[in-house]
């Protein structure tokens, strides 16, 4: 079930959400968690047992080492990583590693015959936070364990996050306060992403769709450069739009979960475009990777080493392709670039470091999407030798939805909006008109992907 789906707009949310504001605050956590678990296993109901597992081995964990944290608190809490990363390894990317050990040695293993769980890298890193967090001294021991389970399973992010860290929600799962205000600031927040998920993504992709289907072969150099503008403006409005469903779904809920994105495409440097981008797994590898491996205290050569480190894991995360190694590692050479003094650069030059700055983005997304590292050759090429042509077409279909996508993404649509909020009258026809769109289209259309559930 996503959120962008007929079902869960008019099954799912009146009938949770019914029960959900009817029931005595006690039973708010047992209610959520077993509608959570409803949500998740609609689709995958065999991956709920996966679910079940990882909550009780981290309940077990987490009660042990509160009780044991001087004498065997760090066993406790390998033992608990190692089955967490294991089990997202199992999953993710042990037919990564049979075909590339087959590809060098001719070994002949066979593949696992599985499927992605969805959401298991996100519920994975929010469950090693907690029990992480618990060993360092930095939250309480959760004994019960419906209110972890409710923490892990919590519906709005289980798929794909925010990555919301057991100290962002701790408070609010042992008491919370539902307010009206609370309820009509989530459903606007709920409206706008879902008007930027299917008004704005849906339409950018249905362009990259019929790119793939042409053949990268066939297309022009415009096309291509229309492409990954198409892109780039779906995978953001896609995942910013799910991120901002999530967080209105949270205070609904009686939640605060952190901000996700920060209007990442007006950056003029990649160093700034990560403290916008995706914030809360910049945030994760921060607190749980960088830093512990000694982020900036032990030297220049030792920083660099900690900065790869992250950047691969930050590819490799994303999906077991090297397509996605190679983004990280891209990302990694362009920040060494600009530490090196290219950072200091661009920020006296201000146009070009927002060109230098799009074009990155641009081309990493195209690392990103294409998984097929000869495909992916083959379509940079036509960046710059597939000549004109051909173009027009897909002006007259797309050229609007992509110009609104890049009026929106620069940041106009906040301030627009800002001064719409001020008349709730107008605030409550353009919503209500979002809405209608938003239903007309997911009722007409058979084209909804939400690309983020691959990782």
């Amino acid at each position: 079930m996503i959120f962008s789906s007929l079902l869960f707009i008019f099954w799912f949310i009146p009938i949770f959400f019914t029960v959900y504001y009817l029931v005595p605050k006690k039973l708010k956590n047992p209610v959520l968690f077993a509608g959570s678990m409803i949500f998740y296993g609609w689709g995958e109901p065999k991956y709920l047992i996966l679910l079940a597992v990882s909550i009780l081995v981290n309940y077990l964990a987490g009660i042990l080492i509160g009780r044991f944290r001087e004498k065997a608190g760090r066993l406790i809490l390998a033992a608990a990583v190692v089955f967490d990363i294991g089990m997202l390894f199992f999953f993710k990317y042990i037919n990564f590693f049979i075909d590339n050990i087959n590809a060098v040695s001719n070994a002949g293993i066979g593949r696992v015959d599985i499927t992605l769980p969805l959401g298991i890298s996100f519920y994975t890193f929010q469950i090693m936070s907690y029990i992480i967090d618990l060993y360092r001294g930095r939250v309480p021991v959760e004994r019960s364990v419906i209110s972890l389970g409710t923490y892990l399973c919590m519906f709005p992010q289980l798929i794909a996050g925010p990555i919301v860290v057991y100290s962002d929600v701790s408070a609010a799962l042992a008491s919370r306060d539902i307010t009206i205000i609370n309820i009509r600031e989530g459903l606007e927040m709920f409206v706008l992403g879902l008007g930027s998920k299917v008004l704005i993504a849906n339409n950018a992709g249905e362009y990259w769709k019929e790119l793939e289907q042409t053949g990268y072969g066939n297309i022009t150099a415009p096309m291509a450069w229309l492409g990954m503008l198409a892109y780039t403006i779906q995978i953001y409005f896609d995942f910013n739009g799910y991120s901002m469903m999530a967080i209105g779904l949270g205070k609904m809920l009686g939640f605060e979960f952190p901000k996700n994105f920060d209007l990442p495409y007006i950056s003029r440097s990649m160093t700034e475009y990560w403290r916008r981008w995706h914030m809360t797994l910049s945030g994760w590898f921060r607190d749980y990777l960088y830093i512990p491996l000694g982020g900036n205290r032990k030297g220049r050569y030792r920083t660099v080493f900690n900065l790869f480190v992250v950047w691969f894991v930050t590819g490799f995360w994303h999906g077991a392709d090297w397509n996605f190694i190679l983004w990280g590692l891209y990302f990694f050479v362009l920040l060494m670039i600009e530490r090196a003094g290219f950072g200091g650069f661009l920020k006296k030059h201000r146009l070009l470091s927002h060109v230098y700055s799009l074009l990155a983005i641009g081309f990493g997304w195209m690392l990103f999407a294409i998984t097929d590292l000869k495909l992916l050759v083959l379509y940079l090429s036509r960046l710059f030798t597939g000549g004109f042509g051909g173009i027009l077409f897909y002006l007259r279909n797309y050229g609007v939805i992509l110009l609104a996508g890049c009026l929106l993404a620069s940041g106009l649509g906040h301030r627009v909006y800002d001064r719409i909020k001020r008349n709730n009258v107008l605030n409550a026809g353009l919503l209500t008109a979002v809405f209608l769109l938003c239903v007309a289209f997911l009722a007409d259309a058979s084209f909804n992907p939400f690309l983020y559930f691959r990782f």
